[in-house]
């Protein structure tokens, strides 16, 4: 049954060569929670899209993590739903549903038959509401010890795993919101408490903090209905704080080696950019396109195909709620000096600060960064995580045609722009990751750089 629901996902998507919409439905309960629907009738199926406007940059020092341990802790059953009926009611229905967290917000899905939908409605508003019910020491522990495994797994135990949990300490100083990762410390896991899991509930697992979108095979008011008689007798919370800590400037390039269980050096370098949405934004995702996307892009064509000297190139604009960073990342072949990656990195940026593109290449880039961002709209779990992924940075949920003109109207003028003033000699953070006992490989800085 699942992988019939999973082919009726793939199915469910625009006609090719229309422009794609998210018209909706935007509702607001009196209870502040915010309802977006949008109709898509190419298929019998529905997706339920929750966001909880909590993250890991919500945090305090000492307990980080709590987000994510949170969200474990949401699929441990509530007043109506035992423990384990969560997944196996979905299951039993043809759903798949899981959730998420990053430094912004908490997500939580299902994906299920049309005909299914107050199903899910139904569970999503009992977690919402009764989740304390049900949350006893012996599941704080249990899903502490799961999550912990989890940082083992993902960051400590992982090839390169490391690296985002250096590099969030040496983008951001000590304290700021960004400065840790999502999965939390050791000893921040191992200090969590009951009274702390019931103090964050009851903090930002309010109604006037969640949006619900829904997308598929629905009727708007139909589904309005069903969200009143299923979420309205939550009551409202307090407003829910905000924490308005801006990102500074990096005070200097910043280089660190980090020595782990890999055969392959890899070259890390990170710019501070721009958050999510901001004006140059834009330009700076078809500039990290430019760079870094696909075979066709200037250091895959150095670094892969002509010197050989990598295997793999990545390059990301990250824009989140409150700041961004700007990523070139490259995994080197054997025996490669990452110095050799570094003045390649830096002379590729230099290039294009230095004059504009031409326009041909200008046009490629913005074409993978609109297929990238309409191929999320294939499915109606992309359509709804796309709203409230809107809603939620914007205060729109119908950006996309504002999102996709962004794109659009970038001129290679704005690239040699952007990569003089966010790049090019500006300052960094370089992290490399060396084979253990191999720290001859490390970029290091260049004499003018280093202190």
């Amino acid at each position: 049954m699942r992988r019939i629901l999973l082919l009726g996902v793939l199915l469910a998507t625009p006609c090719l060569g229309q422009e794609p919409l998210l018209s909706h439905r935007l509702y607001t309960l009196p209870n502040g929670l915010r309802l977006v629907v949008h109709e898509d009738h190419s298929a019998p199926l529905v997706a339920v899209n929750v966001w909880v406007h909590v993250g890991s940059g919500h945090e305090r020092p000492g307990r980080t993590g709590f987000a994510h341990l949170f969200e474990h802790l949401m699929f441990e059953g509530s007043r109506h739903v035992a423990e384990g009926e969560f997944d196996n009611l979905l299951e039993a229905a043809g759903a798949i549903n899981n959730g998420s967290t990053n430094p912004d917000r908490t997500n939580y899905y299902e994906v299920l038959p049309s005909n299914a939908l107050e199903l899910a409605l139904w569970l999503e508003a009992d977690r919402l509401g009764t989740p304390l019910d049900s949350v006893t020491q012996r599941k704080l522990d249990l899903q502490r010890e799961v999550v912990k495994n989890e940082r083992r797994q993902s960051y400590d135990n992982r090839p390169y795993g490391r690296f985002f949990e250096v590099a969030a300490a040496l983008l951001y100083p000590p304290g700021h919101p960004y400065s840790w990762t999502t999965i939390g410390s050791m000893a921040d896991l191992d200090a969590a408490s009951l009274d702390d899991v019931r103090a964050f509930f009851r903090t930002f697992y309010v109604p006037n903090n969640v949006v619900v979108a829904v997308a598929g095979d629905v009727d708007a008011d139909s589904v309005y209905r069903a969200v009143q008689r299923f979420f309205g007798w939550l009551p409202a919370g307090a407003p829910v704080p905000r924490p308005e800590v801006a990102a500074p400037p990096l005070p200097g390039t910043r280089y660190r080696t980090v020595e782990d269980r890999v055969t392959l050096p890899q070259y890390n370098a990170i710019w501070r950019s721009v958050p999510a949405f901001a004006a140059d934004e834009g330009s700076l995702l078809v500039l990290a396109a430019l760079l870094g996307e696909g075979r066709g892009s200037r250091l895959y064509r150095r670094l892969v195909l002509r010197q050989q000297l990598a295997q793999s190139v990545t390059v990301v604009q990250d824009g989140m709620l409150r700041s961004g960073d700007f990523y070139v990342r490259v995994l080197a072949r054997p025996e490669v000096p990452l110095r050799w990656i570094e003045a390649a990195v830096l002379e590729e940026i230099a290039r294009v600060a230095a004059a504009p593109p031409s326009a041909a290449e200008v046009r490629r880039a913005q074409a993978r960064v609109e297929s990238a961002l309409l191929d999320e709209l294939q499915t109606v779990l992309g359509k709804a995580d796309r709203m409230n992924h809107y809603l939620y940075y914007t205060g729109r949920a119908d950006y996309l045609a504002e999102d996709l003109a962004r794109i659009r109207r970038v001129t290679p003028a704005d690239l040699q722009r952007v990569a003089a003033v966010y790049l090019h000699g500006r300052p960094r953070v370089v992290i490399s990751i060396v084979p253990q006992g191999r720290t001859d490989l490390a970029a290091t800085p260049p004499a003018e750089e280093a202190r």
